[in-house]
């Protein structure tokens, strides 16, 4: 603002400096632009979700022709055993039948023979109009006095084993609770690297097992980032546990080996001729060596875990002063985390397992499960329980609960974490989770025994015995599969038994079932990466001689996506259900059944995981 003052033929000039007045219809103005921005920016990412649906259901067509092309070329040998298992005949005969069902239901609709439950009013024989009509309400009451009672009785039983997990799961959260409120974690009192009188620490020698088999994508990583972990050379010993069939693969690792022997490191490669008991035979023979006896601990880690320099200083503090510790247990951190859809969701139910389920158990039990990696071991520990047994195939629950039964205490370090993979691939995803459900089954009848003649307290053998094996291992699994996947289909075709909507709030999981190595896909992160340049110098003749040996060997099968039948015939089923549940008018199940068949669909069309050219 100027102010000019005239009081003489000379004049003066004065500025004052107001801040301007904003108008009220101003910012109305503004904010009324401002919400229109916002709305145009949501609308164009609904515009793209419809965009991005649209071509997604355009390319399935195309996306399934291909499946069904690629499954004809290229016959896998799991597709021809699934074709005569139990439970894809099961599925198979289970969908003909609710196919058949929805089509009788679907005429006595269109005729207006609809009988609502529990009070079924039958007409008279008068009014009954033709043979049709007559059979279906033949089949009402035959479905009303024979089927309805025993699907209501398996119905009750999974809904009293969905209260009793819901409990279970209630209370480790709120042990999770209680634990993040108090800030409980197992700490390191002083400085471990210093003793008490002053003099210089004295450092335990520490074995570092890394099985592998047949690990060509993952081996040059994990052995990299143990090689590098920050402990005293000459207390440290590493084992590199390989029982690769494949002589390229053997060369690859050999020379990772002599590559790292040649920089200082004591690093050993083993190689079995007989490859009997999977890994818990190759960690057996490995424990078995002269020089193990001069180690005090070991630690275990898997052919794609990654640890950080400082793993070891993260954990072995933690035994001294704890004679009766026996295991440090370490959370997985996963590279590949937001790779796909599948594994997101693998994610999730991970970080449950770490954050919650091994965590309250570490601190209120000082028990859980070994994970079989990624985890240091006292060494007597290991030899007062036994040892590794080859009698199963979850070899880690064997010796962890072996442990348990000697005394042995367990403490799980939630924040130290170990870089890892999870499967990205559905195939991968389904041999793993076989591997961890099929296994505590046979180790529960050969350690029901030993729990029971062992010392500890009643209330450890209750825990083991109810919670450990038979409700997290045993039960649960199976009836999560029978009551979303067969007792929910059935109530929508025999509405006489019913299942309770709020027992239909809960998410699906997937069952399958083979046992075979997980196949890695080789990511690291990028701290532990060497040099690209250096790597190609270093294995110039190497890769030369692998090459040699690739051009003699069989060539290899071609990977594709492939059609899972099992989880094809399962959506099937779950949308014929959905469909069925229309009738009666029963939304909630018709959200839930055509979501799970949903699920199910994109699983068996292999489109939750990577997806290969």
């Amino acid at each position: 603002m100027v102010v000019v003052a005239m009081e003489s033929p000379n004049y003066s000039v004065v500025e004052i400096d107001v801040p301007p007045a904003r108008s009220a219809d101003k910012g109305r103005g503004k904010n009324a632009k401002q919400f229109t921005w916002v709305l145009l920016l949501k609308a164009h990412r609904a515009v793209g979700c419809l965009a991005y649906l649209a071509a997604a259901l355009c390319a399935l067509p195309k996306t399934i022709k291909k499946r069904l092309t690629l499954q004809h070329q290229i016959p896998s040998k799991s597709d021809k055993l699934s074709k005569g298992s139990l439970l894809f005949k099961f599925i198979r005969g289970f969908l003909v039948l609710s196919l058949v069902t929805l089509a009788f239901e679907l005429v006595a609709h269109w005729n207006g023979w609809n009988f609502q439950k529990p009070n079924l009013h039958l007409p008279e024989s008068r009014e009954i109009r033709g043979w049709t009509h007559s059979a279906y309400l033949s089949w009402l009451l035959f479905r009303a006095n024979y089927i309805a009672y025993p699907i209501q009785v398996m119905s009750n039983i999974c809904v009293v084993l969905f209260l009793i997990q819901s409990a279970d799961r209630l209370i480790l959260c709120l042990g999770c609770f209680w634990i993040k409120l108090k800030n409980i974690k197992p700490r390191i009192e002083g400085d471990p690297f210093k003793a008490d009188d002053g003099s210089e620490y004295e450092y335990p020698t520490v074995l570092v097992q890394i099985p592998m088999c047949n690990e060509r994508e993952v081996y040059e990583q994990s052995i990299s980032a143990v090689c590098q972990l920050d402990w005293p050379k000459d207390r440290l010993l590493i084992q590199v546990l390989d029982d690769s069939d494949d002589d390229s693969i053997q060369t690859l690792i050999k020379a990772e080996v002599s590559k790292w022997k040649q920089r200082g490191i004591d690093i050993i490669y083993r190689h079995r001729l007989v490859r009997t008991g999977y890994k818990a035979g190759n960690l057996k023979s490995a424990m078995s060596c002269d020089y193990v006896k001069n180690c005090e601990f070991v630690a275990i880690f898997d052919a794609d875990f990654q640890p950080n320099p400082d793993f070891l200083k993260q954990t072995i503090p933690h035994f001294q002063g704890n004679p009766d510790l026996g295991l440090v247990q370490a959370r997985w951190s996963f590279v590949n985390k937001d790779e796909n859809l599948l594994t997101r969701l693998q994610y999730i139910n991970l970080c449950y397992h770490f954050e919650v389920e091994q965590q309250v158990n570490g601190v209120f039990l000082n028990f859980f499960g070994f994970n079989g990696t990624a985890g240091v071991w006292r060494i007597k520990a290991l030899e007062d329980s036994g040892g590794w047994l080859e009698r199963t195939t979850v070899e880690d629950m064997d010796i962890a609960v072996r442990a348990h039964l000697n005394g042995w205490k367990f403490i799980f370090l939630n924040d130290v974490k170990v870089l890892c993979e999870v499967p990205e691939s559905y195939e991968a995803y389904r041999k793993q989770q076989h591997r961890w459900h099929s296994g505590p089954i046979h180790l529960f009848r050969l350690c029901l025994p030993s729990i029971i003649t062992s010392k500890i307290s009643v209330w450890k053998k209750a825990n083991l015995i109810l919670l450990f094996f038979l409700l997290r291992k045993l039960i649960l699994p199976f009836y999560s599969f029978v009551l979303f996947c067969v007792i929910l289909p059935l109530t929508m075709f025999v509405p006489e038994a019913e299942l309770p909507a709020w027992v239909i709030c809960y998410v699906p999981i997937l069952i399958s079932y083979e046992w075979v190595v997980t196949k890695k896909a080789g990511r690291s992160s990028e701290s532990n990466l060497l040099d690209a340049a250096e790597k190609e110098t270093e294995n110039e003749m190497t890769n030369n001689k692998v090459q040699e040996q690739e051009k003699a060997a069989p060539p290899t099968v071609r990977k594709v996506n492939k059609i899972y039948k099992k989880e094809l015939a399962l959506a099937l089923l779950l949308l014929t259900a959905a469909l069925r549940s229309l009738l009666t008018a029963q939304g909630i199940h018709f959200y839930f059944l055509l979501f799970q068949g949903a699920v199910f669909l994109l699983v068996g069309l292999d489109l939750v995981g990577e997806q290969l050219s």
